[in-house]
Formats: C-alpha cells, sequence, structure tokens
C-alpha cells in the first residue's frame, strides 16, 4: 500500500484520537470543577481561573492534531 491510499485513514486517527480524548478529559475536569464548586462556594473564582487554564491546554492537544492532520492532507510532504 501507497501513502496516498494510508493518509485519509492516518489523519482520521490525527485528528480522532485526540479529540476523544480532549473530550473525555474536559468532561471530566468539569465535574470536578462542578464539585468542588459546590463543596466550597467561596473558592469558586480560584477554581474557575485553574479549571479555564486546564482545559485551554487539554483542548490545544486537539487543536494542534487538527492543524497537523490538516496540513498533512492538503500538503502532502511524503509525495
Amino acid at each position: 500500500m501507497s501513502s496516498d491510499t494510508l493518509l485519509p485513514l492516518a489523519v482520521a486517527l490525527l485528528i480522532g484520537i485526540p479529540a476523544f480524548g480532549s473530550c473525555i478529559g474536559i468532561g471530566l475536569a468539569t465535574m470536578k470543577f462542578l464539585e468542588g464548586a459546590a463543596r466550597q462556594p467561596e473558592l469558586i473564582p480560584e477554581l474557575q481561573t485553574r479549571y479555564f487554564v486546564g482545559v485551554g491546554v487539554t483542548d490545544g492537544a486537539f487543536i494542534i492534531a487538527t492543524g497537523i492532520g490538516l496540513w498533512l492532507v492538503t500538503a502532502n510532504p511524503f509525495k
């Protein structure tokens, strides 16, 4: 098999796996943020800041993988 036939599968995996992980990670972080906010409402501003930083880092992996995948589809460096 040539790299042209496997490229769509590789790009789908490159985008799909980090998307799945990012969704699971953000869901778990949201669950813990809401749990912590319910237990100690006075810490909501601090928890919210940490939550958004953590979600941004988690989502960054998916965005970078999507960019690399789309770059590989449009400008295939393996030809």
